[in-house]
């Protein structure tokens, strides 16, 4: 097969943490072409869409004392040449987020890949409609209590009724913007005027949960089936469990609850052709569907002795 991957520069990439390259490498090592690109090397050209693609060659990681160990040189990149997506079998758009305007734009132009011929991980339609703060609000018996508001008054009056609640931009990634709530804290009528641009900006606001401190669990779904999890715990001094806000990650299990909201959001994804997605849970609630970049898979890998990425290119190989 040839593969096609929408990531961001391939020399920011850390192949021992990013599911990206956990992507590329298992594709690569299962023997099919791999094929990268950026967003804004996509266009549009007679109706089809097309990229500035350029063949990568790559050298899998190694676990070395129980910790994963790159290649000084771990890609090797041929030149670029246009080609039309429809000529490639999957095509994974794993840009990370924000997803603002040229992030929406870009998902336009996968619009013109006729998917009879061509995969899409994930569907540019579903990724437009699933913002990963909003999306989880659908599942109403997974969630914890949860507004999105971005009036002052409607939110000191949640947070006033639950004590303490955490505060979520819709459009950030990795932890960014995140804030604890108390309705006692002087600076709280501040925190929301700035996270809500002096009201004008609808924020998330969900009820605090305790069990927070016990870990952060990112749950791997593969065409609405879970495929692996693992648990992020957060820094001293920090209540975000979030990888990129300094948290480290453990081995876990999924628990019944935890498969039992699996089962809740499935039809759904499969629905909206999120083949590749990453569940966060906290104390047995849904708080965020990632469908963007959702990462973890090396982590997952080096708890589990496994190669998760290999299970992906796998379940690719026979979608096609």
């Amino acid at each position: 097969m040839k593969l096609a991957f929408i990531i961001d520069p391939i020399s920011n990439l850390d192949p021992c943490h990013d599911t990206s390259v956990a992507l590329m490498e298992a594709a690569y090592v299962l023997g099919h072409e791999v094929w990268i690109t950026q967003a804004n090397q996509l266009s549009v050209v007679a109706g089809k869409a097309w990229a500035v693609l350029q063949q990568v060659e790559l050298t899998p990681i190694e676990l070395v004392n129980e910790r994963w160990v790159a290649a000084s040189q771990w890609y090797k990149l041929r030149e670029p040449t246009p080609c039309c997506l429809e000529t490639m079998d999957a095509v994974f758009m794993r840009t990370d987020p924000p997803v603002n305007v040229p992030y929406l734009y870009a998902t336009y132009i996968l619009d013109y890949i006729d998917q009879s011929k061509t995969l899409l991980v994930n569907n540019p339609n579903g990724i437009r409609a699933a913002n990963e703060k909003m999306y989880a609000l659908q599942f109403t018996e997974a969630i914890p209590e949860t507004i999105v508001s971005a009036d002052k008054q409607v939110i000191r009056e949640f947070v006033a009724a639950k004590e303490a609640a955490v505060l979520k931009p819709l459009g950030n990634k990795a932890g960014e913007g995140i804030l604890f709530l108390e309705s006692s804290d002087r600076n709280f009528n501040s925190i929301v005027e700035l996270s809500t641009s002096l009201g004008q900006i609808p924020v998330m606001v969900q009820k605090y949960l305790p069990q927070a401190k016990a870990g952060d669990k990112r749950i791997i779904l593969l065409n609405g089936e879970p495929i692996g999890a693992l648990n992020r715990l957060s820094a001293s001094g920090e209540f975000r469990n979030n990888m990129a806000a300094g948290g480290t990650v453990a081995k876990t299990e999924i628990t019944p609850r935890e498969y039992d909201i699996c089962q809740q959001v499935a039809d759904t994804l499969r629905r909206d052709g999120l083949i590749f997605v990453g569940i966060d849970v906290i104390g047995g609630y849904l708080t965020e569907v990632n469908v963007t970049s959702p990462t973890g898979i090396r982590e997952i890998d080096k708890f589990e002795g496994i190669r998760l990425g290999q299970k992906v290119i796998q379940w690719v190989e026979q979608a096609k």
